[in-house]
């Protein structure tokens, strides 16, 4: 039996909440999702980082604030992946709600992002980058899942 190779790949979200808002940015020129709205910050983990780690430095590249790991809340760890086709990639993102942060958000990345803004939970823009929709759903919903699922 021939043994498929394949690389995990970390991801943290954060999720700036303001009563029942949600901060989410407009992707625009990346390779992913241009046109989608997203977590207000997000990204891969660099090597020896743990995904609280990775959530503080995404929230302040990405939106200029100031969060400590103590005012993350995890919402869910996300298993997602991708068959079929010539490889398979395993995914594990880590999303995070956020009620405390020094600063005001901002577009730190402004060729990444076209657009910045609150959202209530029940009125979410549309589109949304689909596996974090899911992540938003549970968080709309005053849920916690330790863990979901996402295939595509």
């Amino acid at each position: 039996m021939a043994r498929s190779t394949h690389a995990l790949i970390p991801a943290s979200y954060v999720l700036l909440r303001r009563g029942d808002e949600v901060l989410l940015q407009l992707r625009e020129g990346t390779d992913y999702m241009n046109g989608h709205w997203a977590a207000g910050a997000a990204g891969h983990g660099e090597r020896d980082e743990t995904a609280l780690d990775t959530a503080v430095r995404e929230a302040r590249e990405e939106l200029g604030v100031r969060i400590r790991p103590e005012n993350l809340t995890a919402i869910t760890v996300m298993q997602r992946q991708r068959v079929g086709g010539p490889a398979v990639e395993y995914r594990v993102d880590w999303f995070f709600e956020c009620r405390a942060w020094v600063g005001t958000p901002s577009i730190q990345e402004p060729d990444k992002c076209a657009d910045l803004r609150w959202f209530a939970l029940d009125a979410l823009p549309s589109p949304l980058v689909p596996h974090e929709a899911v992540a938003l759903e549970a968080l709309a919903q005053g849920s916690r899942a330790s863990l979901t699922f996402f295939t595509t």
